[in-house]
């Protein structure tokens, strides 16, 4: 199970032809995922308390009420959820094994247009022949497990994390979630972060 977004859009060409992947950097700009305000002022946190307001903004980004949320794991500069940590199973016994959630609507578009321009694809390839990039990404799939675990172990997604790790890229916004929570923890969702970066940032509000 992945993140449900909206219908997916045609591939489109990019006109600049073949894009240039991004090196990895030591420097989050958006922070740790423990720590409550990162460089840039993007809030981060997989901790965070969620609020009645918390939840009245996530409906309105959702337009549905909200299920299962425990908690905020990333915050716009402004204050406003990013990113949700769920519980791994929801309240009508649903198990759920994405446990961080994507929810602004300009980070949740800017990973659909990665998603229409073929980039899970070279993502997948790239892991298949990148053992470094394999490694790392096995690191991220365990660290996402342990994450869920402490919520509650929900034996029908035991093992499963989300997104398509630890061998394939099947939901960038699943990926981005977790980057966003955690920076410098998932190597493509810090990517994909990167890629989008002119078309959406967590350091700068587009609320």
């Amino acid at each position: 199970m992945t993140q449900n977004t909206s219908q997916p859009q045609p591939v489109v060409p990019d006109p600049r032809g073949p894009r240039e992947v991004p090196q990895r950097s030591e420097d989050t700009s958006w922070g740790e995922g423990a720590g409550p305000v990162a460089p840039g002022g993007a809030v981060t946190g997989a901790g965070s308390t969620v609020t009645e307001e918390d939840l009245a903004v996530l409906a309105e980004q959702l337009g549905r009420e909200p299920r299962g949320v425990v908690g905020i794991a990333a915050r716009c500069v402004c204050g406003r959820p990013t990113v949700v940590r769920t519980a791994p199973r929801l309240p009508d016994g649903t198990p759920f094994p994405t446990t961080f959630y994507l929810t602004h609507p300009g980070a949740v578009a800017a990973a659909s247009t990665l998603e229409a321009n073929g980039v899970m694809k070279e993502m997948t390839e790239r892991l298949a022949a990148d053992e470094e990039l394999a490694a790392a990404y096995l690191a991220a799939h365990e660290h996402y497990l342990a994450q869920r675990e402490a919520l509650g172990i929900v034996e029908e997604i035991a093992g499963i994390s989300a997104g398509g790790m630890p061998t394939r890229v099947k939901c960038l916004h699943v990926l981005m979630a977790h980057a966003l929570g955690f920076p410098g923890v998932n190597p493509l969702g810090d990517e994909a972060l990167a890629l989008v970066r002119d078309q959406w940032r967590p350091d700068r509000c587009s609320c």
